[in-house]
């Protein structure tokens, strides 16, 4: 059975990717969101059994949506798989609509790079983590799982929560969805929250 990362097993993983790229003569960056993103900060001490990558970055700072990983990536991921006994997609790509719906405002001025060899892993900064938190938390409610968990790791401000919630509605602007979403909010503390979503 495939065995989750902790902090020092994905700094490991993807170490070990930065160097069969570098045998083979490839560079790529990526950038990290979610429980990966998070493992690697130190924010969270849980385990995760996938890093979910939401586009590559390239040269000129801009960020390309990524359908699949690279060939050159895919394979790597599945040599490092294998020899540190992971999931096959232990490195995979992230829900498309985040590019496609539009990140955060600012989202490339706040990450921070990492570099493993010739594989340089872009993370997403927290306040954008905090966005993708609230989402996801929302969108599982009333599920409390370890969205919500993360959600509060990440200790946002009020005014962060309400910034957040404002982003998320531009990605499902249904009313179920923001029914959800101020329930979310009101149970982390926010007051009177789909008042002050508009």
């Amino acid at each position: 059975m495939a065995k989750p990362m902790d902090r020092t097993g994905l700094e490991g993983a993807l170490a070990a990717l930065g160097d069969v790229l570098a045998y083979r003569g490839e560079a790529y960056e990526i950038v990290l969101v979610g429980g990966g993103d998070l493992v690697l900060r130190g924010i969270v001490s849980r385990s995760t059994k996938d890093a979910d990558i939401v586009g590559q970055r390239l040269d000129d700072g801009s960020i390309v949506a990524l359908r699949t990983l690279p060939d050159a990536i895919a394979r790597a991921v599945s040599e490092v798989a294998d020899a540190h006994d992971l999931a096959s997609d232990w490195l995979n790509v992230g829900p498309e609509s985040l590019l496609e719906l539009g990140l955060p405002a600012g989202f490339e001025d706040r990450l921070t790079a990492r570099h493993y060899g010739r594989l340089t892993v872009w993370l997403a900064g927290p306040y954008d983590l905090v966005c993708f938190k609230l989402y996801a938390a929302a969108d599982h409610w009333p599920s409390q799982d370890r969205h919500l968990d993360d959600l509060r790791a990440l200790g946002p401000t009020e005014a962060d929560l309400l910034s957040a919630a404002r982003w998320s509605i531009t990605h499902d602007p249904s009313p179920a969805f923001r029914s959800q979403l101020a329930a979310v909010l009101a149970h982390l503390g926010v007051e009177d929250a789909d008042a002050r979503l508009d």
